[in-house]
């Protein structure tokens, strides 16, 4: 299966899936108008490689900020993992957060909770006037 790669723009995420190799990263902000636009390619090509997937799948969440319509997409994209790993591949979310962003953690953990998969939390590292 192809890849799918959607550059990142102000409001929306970088999107690259690896369908050969299950990994699978979301980074940057999703706040586009309108969500099914931008959500809908991702979801109709995540569902094209559910037909033949790999036995791991990895899914990186690095995201700044997220608006509900999103927050919805992500959602039904995380409960298509439940599927994967009833189906016996092996599945796992990446949750990158910044310590002091108590919130996208939180949201993290709500996610966790919702969906039967593992999640691995990760701190990312905040840049500091010192680092620029």
């Amino acid at each position: 299966m192809d890849k799918l790669i959607i550059e990142e723009t102000a409001q929306t995420p970088f999107i690259n899936f690896d369908g050969k190799s299950g990994e699978m990263i979301i980074r940057g902000r999703s706040i586009p108008e309108d969500a099914d636009q931008f959500w809908l390619p991702v979801l109709s090509w995540f569902e094209s490689f559910m037909l033949s997937p790999t036995n791991t799948v990895t899914i990186q969440l690095d995201l700044e900020y997220f608006n509900i319509s999103s927050s919805k997409r992500i959602l039904f994209l995380l409960y298509k993992l439940n599927e994967l790993s009833e189906a016996g591949s092996q599945v796992k979310v990446v949750w990158y957060y910044k310590k002091s962003d108590v919130d996208m953690y939180e949201v993290g953990q709500d996610y966790a909770y919702m969906v039967k998969v593992p999640f691995e939390f990760v701190v990312c590292k905040e840049l500091e006037l010192a680092d620029l």
